[in-house]
Parts: structure tokens; sequence; C-alpha cells
């Protein structure tokens, strides 16, 4: 279980996120830099209790409209090796001292973690409270197979090779949302850009097999509800 330390940081994470958000593909507001609050989220465990991980929302009001965005985050008291393109930042934290902030989708814990919420064997979390769970966040999945074989954040041994498909990708980034590989000949999708569902109801695309979907405030404060991730089969050319 993930302790929610209630401290100081410095840097500040939108702070580290205003600077690093113009770096991105999917960014879509003012050149000079965001107007960023934050919006909603929610955080998932490490079952080593070493990385922290958090889906942060942020609501930019630079540009014309507010647009919301997923930001993938998470927390390691030491740089990640072959990570040095997915760091934000570091920062002091009050009680943990310093740590790495990457992007989380560069990040194997983050990933793993992910599909095993996104398969019903992991728990999200309460953003802001220790040992909450957070009944807001829903998945579902419908694929043929497991998606890690020993269990939720196993990296080495027999499962690392079911993991491999995942955490040896780079993802790709495109104008709305980040892509990698998943097991079983599928796609991991996670969006960047949130697009509320007018029903709160997201409709999810045909070739789904599996997705997550939250809820955030957005800059009008009404409470949207929308995809987070969704795994797909992967398009064959």
């Amino acid at each position: 279980m993930a302790v929610i330390h209630h401290t100081t940081v410095t840097p500040t994470k939108l702070e580290l996120l205003t600077t690093w958000l113009p770096t991105r593909p999917w960014y879509g507001g003012a050149a000079d830099g965001p107007a960023l609050t934050k919006a909603g989220g929610f955080r998932l465990d490490d079952p080593q209790g070493e990385v922290g991980i958090e889906f942060m929302v942020v609501t930019d009001a630079s540009g014309p409209e507010p647009t919301d965005y997923l930001v993938p985050l998470t927390y390691r008291g030491a740089p990640l090796d072959g990570a040095e393109g997915a760091l934000v930042g570091t920062m002091e934290h009050g009680v943990l001292g310093r740590r790495w902030a990457y992007d989380g989708c560069h990040d194997p814990v983050l990933v793993t973690q992910l599909l095993a919420l996104v398969e019903g064997r992991a728990q999200a979390q309460d953003q802001n409270t220790s040992d909450a769970p957070d009944r807001e966040v829903t998945r579902a999945y419908t694929g043929a197979g497991a998606l890690s074989a020993n269990g939720a954040g196993d990296l080495s041994g027999t499962g690392a090779g079911v993991l491999s498909a995942v955490v040896t990708t780079t993802p790709v980034d495109g104008r709305e949302a980040t892509e990698l590989a998943a097991p079983h000949d599928t796609v991991l999708r996670l969006h960047r850009v949130l697009r509320p569902a007018a029903d709160g109801r997201p409709l999810l695309p045909r070739e789904a097999v599996g997705h997550v979907a939250g809820t955030w405030q957005p800059a009008d404060g009404s409470r949207a509800r929308g995809l987070f991730a969704v795994l797909h089969a992967a398009t064959r050319t």
C-alpha cells in the first residue's frame, strides 16, 4: 500500500509539468506555456513499495478552450536506467528526499500495474488518501489470456517473458494519445487529451478488449467522465 505523505514538494508537480507539457506532441496550449490546475486522477500501488504511481489529470486554460490532459507519472528514489528521455524532472520531497519524476508510459512498473488494473488484479487508489480505493475508476477486460504470468508487479523469473512485449517497446506519442505494444497482439492506448462522455458512458471502439475509465473536474466545475486507457487489438497491415 502506498502511503500518501502530506508534505512539501519543491518544485511542485504542476511546476514541473508547466515546463514539460509544451515538449509533448499532444500539447495544444499557448506557445509560452500552459496555465495548469489539478483536475483529478488516481494512484496505483507498486507491489514492491518502491515506485510511486500516479495518474494525474490537469486542466490547461492557456488555449482558446480549456483542455484536460491525462499525465501518468512515476516517482522514484533513484534514476531509472535508460529512461533519460522520459524524465519530467526532479523534486525535493519533504519526507522522502530527492525524487525523480518520469513519464509513466516509459516506466515498466506503471505499465505493468495499469495492465493489472485493466485485468482486475489491481485496485485504483484515491489520489490523496492512503489505503482508500477510488471507486469512481472502472475497468473491464474481455480479452483472451492473462496480461502477465505471475501477477502484478512481476518483472523477473518466468513472468518476464510475457511482459517483454510491453517493457521493451518504446511508447509512441500521437496528437491525442500514447500507444505501446501489449501482450496477446494488443495495443495499450493512453488518452492524453481527455474527452468527456456526453452521457457519462464512454463510447468504446469496436476493437477494444479492455479499458479504464474515470472522472475529473473540468474548468467549468462540472464532473466529467471519460476513457483514460483502452486496450485494443493491434491493427494488421
